[in-house]
């Protein structure tokens, strides 16, 4: 799988790790920035170039051929910023729990983690399992996503 990593000053570290972390795992990794710690950097910057590659890519419902991944501060501030794209479908999750829910029943393909409210080992517990589960396919949720499809046109 292709992800493209994006962090302001806020989920540097983070970011930092999780590539190392995702390219152990065999994935195809693309950091989007940013290069280095800068505190005054701004997190749309960022949410920005990961929304845009992964939206570029389609959002066919179940055919994603890359993802996203977003650390900031609380993740919050990127996931406003990145679904402003359109196909674009980001979440926060904070546990494996939330983070499966969202690719069964959302079919997320822009991942937020919180670079203060999670540990390292649990940022990455919750990456892998986001990345590893599929789509459910459920009628009543592509349903909802050809909504949402509808809505961005």
């Amino acid at each position: 799988m292709k992800v493209v990593l994006g962090a302001d000053h806020g989920g540097f570290e983070l970011k930092e790790s999780i590539k190392k972390f995702l390219q152990e795992e065999g994935h195809e990794v693309e950091d989007a920035g940013n290069a280095e710690f800068d505190k005054d950097d701004d997190y749309v910057d960022f949410a920005g170039k990961v929304a845009m590659k992964v939206g570029a890519e389609g959002s066919d419902i179940g055919q994603q051929k890359i993802m996203g991944v977003l650390m900031c501060r609380s993740a919050a501030g990127m996931v406003i910023a990145a679904n402003k794209v359109k196909g674009v479908r980001a979440v926060a999750a904070f546990d494996v729990k939330s983070a499966r829910h969202s690719r069964e029943h959302n079919d997320a393909n822009v991942l937020a983690l919180s670079g203060d409210w999670l540990s390292g080992e649990n940022a990455k517990s919750t990456l892998k399992e986001w990345l590893a589960v599929p789509y459910s396919n459920a009628e009543r949720h592509t349903r909802r996503l050809r909504k949402i499809l509808e809505m961005e046109k």
